[in-house]
């Protein structure tokens, strides 16, 4: 059986100060193979090297992974500041292009982290750059130690650390047939202002808002603020989330007429 094929978005980095490269982390792979049952297949998150219409003519679906770098601020309208560096413009330029082609064309999108607040900005919505600042909101960056330095146990900081509350009736309530659910939070930036056509379907219990879908999209077009790839193999919400993806992918290679 051909298997789906997935789009998964790089990510700029710089090895040893000299090498530019791409990188896409494992577990977005893994997730993709493992749960969702599709070949990923990282692509350039670099406009003039990756051709959206070749993209989405070889790919069943784009995952839009997490990432370092904040979108960057001018993209709605604020000016850039030194202190919510790293930017990685080249993906923002990628991103933004690729989710509007991707809704237009049914082309099943997954947003996780940077990628909802791609979504968000790509329908005209705007971010804060640290979440945390804003009155009456919690800490959404992953945990570290007294002197500063990252938790060094992985399970402290992928572990599930608040509540989000589903949007009645919406797509992730009867996606996962509940009204709540707890999940991770390793995140600085966030949506501030929710795009024309982002519908929010779930808000953390300080009012951060952690999951959203795209109205009237005619295809899967989901995004999580937590990082649902880091357990989708072990945990029943986040394997949910990629068995429904996986499913969407499979619909839309079977609608285009590609073996499987």
């Amino acid at each position: 059986m051909t298997k789906p094929v997935v789009g998964v978005i790089g990510n700029a980095h710089v090895v040893n100060d000299r090498h530019n490269v791409q990188v896409v982390g494992q577990r977005n792979m893994r997730a993709v193979a493992e749960v969702a049952g599709a070949l990923p297949l990282m692509f350039a998150a670099i406009p003039d090297v990756t051709d959206i219409d070749a993209l989405l003519g070889a790919v069943d679906g784009v995952l839009l992974t997490g990432g370092r770098a904040n979108v960057h601020p001018t993209y709605f309208g604020v000016e850039p500041c030194a202190a919510h560096e790293p930017y990685d413009q080249e993906r923002d330029a990628m991103a933004l292009s690729l989710i509007e082609a991707c809704v237009e064309r049914s082309v099943p999108l997954f947003g996780i982290c940077r990628g909802l607040q791609e979504m968000n900005v790509a329908f005209g919505g705007s971010l804060h750059p640290e979440i945390r600042e804003l009155p009456g909101r919690m800490n959404h960056r992953m945990p570290r130690l007294e002197n500063g330095e990252i938790h060094p146990d992985p399970n402290v900081v992928f572990a599930d650390r608040h509540e989000v509350r589903l949007r009645t009736d919406g797509a992730f309530a009867k996606l996962l047939g509940c009204e709540a659910i707890r999940v991770n939070s390793l995140h600085g930036q966030g949506i501030l202002e929710p795009g024309k056509r982002v519908v929010l379907e779930g808000i953390a219990e300080d009012g951060t808002i952690e999951a959203i879908s795209i109205a009237d999209a005619p295809g899967f077009a989901l995004g999580v603020q937590w990082h649902a790839e880091y357990d989708p193999q072990t945990n029943p919400i986040n394997r949910t989330l990629f068995e429904a993806f996986g499913a969407a992918l499979r619909e839309h290679r079977r609608a285009h007429g590609r073996p499987s």
